[in-house]
């Protein structure tokens, strides 16, 4: 801990130690702003074995994406990261306090929030063993490995209709199991899953059949099983906005953050990057995402007087153009 650092205050404070927090950290820590990580070490797809389609990492785990990402952060004198939970923002543009989970307060001219989503998960015998190996919840990310596999889907929503649709890019046969509950599409969502040859059963899951990465069966509760090398699940998730909520950040009728172009939120000093935040969720968008809200909040501290120590900033262009 930099006793400094935390007397004088920061520049920025970015709530998240994931790929979109970490991005906005290399961006502020770029132009020399000294940047605080607060990392609570949830992230959402930390017990998925390989993430596809990040450019030059495809198949990378999480842990070598975040360990590479980390590497290249920590180069930087000026940011410093800490595996704590930030549990209270309050303040305003110039002056945020963040309040830490082990009691302490940190002090900051601007907050980045790359808080993520929380995933609902299906409450079947063998998830924890199978999630992230050969259970998934985005077709987007791991789809291409269901190529020619039996895959069942998990939910009951009338949003799981498209989303196992979706998976007929890649899977040879495809049944929607609702949970035991009743299927909430209509008519149209019905005819469109017969069509296509999915089975829907208003049955319930009860266990998952077979070892970490060679999923066999899925146990339905009616006692029948069915054949699964794959299973996907769309229960919904929950953008984590609670911090975002007490400053008064105005969030989308679906619950994320709204931003700008730059990645600022409705409240002045305040900006968000990541799945928080409305758009496609898939680590590569959430790094460019962070990158956005980093170099945005960068350029907006040109505004502020440097902290004690602190390199000089250059002017705020359009105030020095005006000026001129």
């Amino acid at each position: 801990m930099s006793a400094t650092a935390d007397a004088g205050g920061w520049d920025a404070v970015v709530v998240g130690g994931g790929p979109a927090g970490l991005s906005a950290a290399t961006w502020l820590a770029r132009y020399r702003r000294r940047t605080l990580v607060l990392d609570a070490g949830e992230q959402r797809n930390r017990m998925v074995e390989a993430t596809h389609g990040y450019l030059t990492m495809d198949g990378a785990t999480p842990e070598a994406i975040l360990t590479t990402a980390v590497t290249g952060v920590d180069a930087y004198s000026c940011v410093e990261r800490r595996r704590t939970e930030a549990v209270s923002v309050e303040g305003s543009e110039g002056s945020f306090v963040v309040g830490l989970s082990d009691g302490g307060r940190v002090e900051a001219k601007r907050v980045v929030l790359a808080t993520g989503v929380v995933d609902a998960v299906p409450d079947i015998e063998g998830f924890d063993e199978h999630y992230g190996a050969d259970v998934f919840h985005c077709p987007s990310c791991d789809g291409y490995e269901a190529a020619g596999c039996h895959v069942v889907v998990l939910g009951w929503s009338a949003h799981v209709a498209g989303f196992a649709l979706e998976l007929l890019d890649w899977a040879a046969s495809l049944t929607v199991v609702t949970d035991g509950r009743r299927f909430e599409g209509d008519d149209r969502h019905h005819r469109a899953l017969a069509a296509h040859g999915i089975e829907l059963l208003e049955d319930d899951a009860v266990a998952l059949v077979g070892r970490r990465g060679e999923l066999r069966e899925v146990l339905l509760r009616s006692g029948r099983r069915l054949d699964c090398q794959m299973a996907f699940f769309s229960l919904g998730h929950q953008p984590r906005t609670p911090l975002a909520e007490k400053l008064g950040c105005e969030r989308t009728a679906d619950g994320y953050l709204s931003v700008d172009e730059h990645g600022r939120t409705s409240v002045s000093g305040v900006y968000a990057a990541g799945d928080v935040t409305p758009g496609l969720q898939l680590v590569q968008v959430a790094a460019a995402k962070g990158a956005t809200a980093g170099v945005g909040c960068a350029m907006s501290l040109r505004q502020e007087p440097p902290l004690p120590n602190g390199p000089r900033r250059a002017p705020d262009v359009g105030d020095a153009l005006d000026e001129g």
